[in-house]
């Protein structure tokens, strides 16, 4: 990865942040951060189902435009529930050497 650009999630995280109470007619990001969590959702349940759609042809661009909306969306529920790209990369760096197999297990056993 370039230097900087893990920044870049925190840079549109505050973006986001600052849509918070804005005119849901004129900002998309506004709107979705209104009292409707289900708009939210339901887009990150379309932009998933893209990525997957994406995943499954040659086009490796295609994929990568998928994704960064799918994570754009994940970073407007973040956003919503009073979190962000940091406490997302904290629990990545937390199973960081864990096996998949042993975490998912140990998520069980909670």
């Amino acid at each position: 990865m370039k230097p900087g650009l893990a920044d870049t999630l925190e840079r549109i995280a505050k973006v986001i942040d600052s849509r918070r109470g804005g005119d849901p007619q004129t900002s998309y990001v506004a709107r979705l951060l209104g009292p409707d969590e289900d708009a939210v959702l339901k887009k990150i349940g379309e932009e998933a189902t893209e990525t997957v759609l994406a995943a499954k042809g040659p086009d490796q661009l295609h994929l990568v435009r998928e994704l960064a909306d799918l994570w754009f969306h994940c970073l407007i529920l973040l956003s919503r529930r009073g979190l962000g790209p940091g406490d997302v990369l904290a629990e990545l760096h937390r199973r960081e050497g864990i096996s998949g197999i042993d975490e998912k297990a140990a998520r069980k056993k909670r």
